[in-house]
């Protein structure tokens, strides 16, 4: 039955991201129309909604083409491995409640797995590995510079994103997704939001970073490197990178929901003893519903602030996330040693905050504007 279930949620979730992804894209188009004071894809379907079906179509049909001096098996691999990873990451994240008895659908395809927050983060950071490829395969200068900075840029992300879950971790005694939505399933004063905004903050910026999006799509910014490490790509390949992309912002969003805002749960309708016919389909659409709220808000983040300098990109990381992410972990840890209540983390990541902004405020006290601008764009 096990393996029965395990089919079910494969096509289950393959499908329910494919077709998501696809009409991700048109929301995308309509909302940054809607900022931008255009009209957006109107033309194909009822309300445009057909026109990522026929990108999808001239996707596949388009002219795939090899640059001759290109390493074609690495050439072909890179995209492959793009998708490959972030699709087989989003394979231990739960898309609705645990089984309510055994045998029962489990609502992921490999549940209750240990350690599916540290599968997760192994996964996709392999991803990196189609970048390089991408860039370095395609026998193009620009494409191989921009597959060096993607690089950097993610490698160096993927630090602070790790340990912004650690306390969550400590929090929850488990790094099993199921098991954290457990430890929140209570009430809503105990979503980890509450006592983690701060790790919140940092992995939701580190996961944009991380899936290429703005501010931080430094990766493929065509005003500086043509196109970044996916010049050469056309086609499916191209598509592929694209929907590579769009699923790491699902996941992103699915795991945000999951460890900061309580996934399932929520007040009076979907809770861990809510019995009520269609109980289930509730917390299912519960979930969902967070996830597309997370997902919305990182499509007007990208319509509404401009990109960052590669700079101010790296100095972010390594100057300001990782350190507070440290800081963060170790108030967390001494909450836990001391049998503290953990709704201290709350004023200690304000503070942390407010520490942070004082001190890139005082490094630049008595300097012209201009050159203040540019250390604070360095520190903060």
């Amino acid at each position: 039955m096990n393996w029965i279930h395990a089919i079910i949620a494969i096509v289950v979730v393959l499908g329910g991201v494919l077709t998501t992804c696809m009409y991700l894209i048109w929301i995308e188009r309509k909302l940054s129309a809607r900022i931008q004071d255009r009209i957006g894809p109107n033309r194909v379907g009822p309300f445009g909604l057909l026109q990522s079906v026929a990108d999808g179509i001239k996707f596949v049909l388009k002219e795939d083409v090899i640059p001759a001096t290109a390493d074609k098996t690495l050439f072909i691999v890179a995209p492959t491995i793009s998708v490959f990873t972030t699709m087989l990451a989003f394979s231990v994240v739960p898309f609705g409640p645990p089984a309510s008895a055994p045998g029962g659908f489990p609502y992921a395809i490999a549940p209750n797995l240990d350690i599916g927050i540290l599968f997760v983060f192994a996964v996709t950071s392999l991803a990196v590995y189609g970048v390089i490829l991408g860039g370095w395969a395609s026998n193009n200068k620009y494409s191989a510079l921009g597959s060096l900075r993607s690089s950097a840029q993610v490698v160096s992300y993927e630090i602070p994103l790790g340990l912004s879950v650690l306390g969550v971790g400590l929090l929850a005694g488990s790094f099993n997704l199921e098991t954290v939505i457990g430890g929140q399933a209570v009430g809503i004063f105990h979503w980890n939001i509450w006592f983690q905004p701060l790790a919140w903050l940092i992995f939701f910026a580190s996961g944009l970073a991380e899936s290429n999006r703005l501010p931080f799509d430094l990766p493929e910014c065509e005003q500086e490197l043509v196109g970044g490490y996916h010049t050469e790509y056309s086609a499916l390949k191209f598509a592929m990178f694209f929907l590579a992309e769009y699923t790491h912002v699902i996941t992103i969003s699915f795991l945000s929901a999951i460890m900061f805002f309580g996934g399932w749960h929520f007040p009076w309708i979907a809770r861990a003893d809510s019995v009520y016919t269609g109980a289930v389909v509730v917390k299912v659409l519960v979930l969902l519903a967070k996830v597309g709220a997370i997902i919305t808000f990182i499509m007007i983040i990208r319509w509404t602030i401009p990109r960052f300098r590669f700079d101010q990109l790296m100095a972010l990381t390594w100057k300001v996330f990782i350190p507070l992410s440290l800081a963060n972990l170790l108030g967390m840890m001494i909450v836990k040693q001391y049998g503290l209540s953990p709704w201290w983390m709350l004023p200690f990541s304000a503070a942390l905050v407010v520490v942070t902004t004082g001190t890139s405020l005082w490094m630049t006290r008595g300097v012209p504007e201009n050159v203040a601008a540019q250390w604070r764009g360095r520190l903060t």
